[in-house]
């Protein structure tokens, strides 16, 4: 392992030199401290202050934290069962509040004893994994992916499931169809987007932007969705909901308003985990393995962490579930 002293050897600076870089002291230019940046994270060097501290991955909001949502706990369980066989610990980071004024990601890292780093990220907050990975550092993006990324991406594709859910509704006789996604810009839900205008293409149905409702991922969200198709004047039959908490509160929305359902609406829902049998009726929904995934991300942070080279990925594939939230349109409905 490499030690401050062959660090600063290499640069060509001195060992408190280096030291302060690792410490984020102001005194040091912009030019010496990516010098010495780059040569740490080269040799993937952490500092000495405890092997309890020295051992941990972290699990790291860019943005803003989605902590409680089925996908994040179904992605920390995948990790969590991984971590029973190695040597690494797991902490959770908002750099929103851990990062320090001025610092570098990999600094922040190293400051916090962390080998490598499991991104969760929106379109919004992609400019931080592009920096993290500039900084050369241990890094990999889970439940995200985008053209031109340079870290591995964790993910499962969902554009060509959702395009087979909504010609399900199609094929149901259903003609006015909705799609309600996150007000959050990502990668998924935009692929889900795409699925859905790609099916209105393959039956002839334009793309009308009144019948995308962008709302929060959350119960009270979906709780919103089915207000505001109660009370729309030419209001749709089916609608595709890409998140799963937001599709299981339109369900117990729906209930609580008297709407039938499949009857008077068809609902297709998203789901991470088991959350489709957990209403009635039965969900049908598009899925996704999020545990695997977490399982898929940490085998990859595991290969980079020890000094392996960036392993290729492939999208996981997610699938549609026919249950018994969905049926033909009725007369009048």
């Amino acid at each position: 392992m490499s030690t401050v002293r062959q660090i600063a050897k290499e640069v060509g600076v001195s060992i408190a030199t280096v030291s302060r870089v690792l410490n984020n002291h102001p005194s040091v230019s912009d030019e010496v401290r990516e010098k010495v940046l780059a040569a740490v994270n080269g040799h993937r060097y952490v500092s000495n202050i405890g092997k309890r501290e020295t051992l941990n991955i972290a699990y790291v909001y860019t943005g803003e934290s989605s902590l409680g949502s089925p996908f994040d706990t179904a992605v920390l369980e995948g990790v969590y069962n991984a971590l029973a066989d190695s040597n690494l610990n797991l902490m959770v980071l908002d750099l929103r509040r851990t990062r320090r004024s001025g610092e570098a990601y990999s600094q922040m890292f190293q400051r916090l004893g962390v080998r490598g780093a499991l991104l969760r990220t929106t379109a919004g907050s992609r400019h931080v994994c592009d920096a993290i990975a500039d900084q050369q550092y241990p890094a990999v993006v889970v439940g995200s992916r985008w053209e031109g990324s340079r870290l591995p991406c964790i993910s499962s594709e969902s554009r060509a499931s959702s395009r087979e859910a909504v010609n399900h509704l199609t094929g149901l006789g259903h003609r006015q169809i909705g799609i309600c996604t996150n007000v959050v810009e990502d990668s998924d839900h935009t692929e889900r987007l795409l699925g859905y205008s790609e099916a209105l293409q393959d039956h002839g149905l334009d793309f009308d932007e009144r019948l995308v409702l962008r709302v929060p991922a959350t119960g009270s969200g979906g709780g919103q969705v089915i207000r505001r198709l109660m009370t729309a004047l030419d209001r749709p039959t089916a609608i595709y909901i890409t998140d799963p908490i937001t599709a299981v509160g339109a369900m117990h929305e729906a209930r609580k308003m008297s709407l039938r359902i499949p009857e008077d609406l068809s609902i297709v829902g998203f789901d991470d985990t088991e959350m489709r049998h957990m209403v009635l009726p039965t969900m049908t929904a598009v899925c996704q393995n999020a545990i695997e995934l977490g399982n898929i991300a940490f085998q990859c942070l595991a290969q980079l962490v020890e000094g392996q080279s960036s392993p290729t990925v492939t999208p996981s594939a997610s699938w549609l579930e026919v249950h018994g939230s969905t049926g033909p349109p009725t007369e009048g409905s």
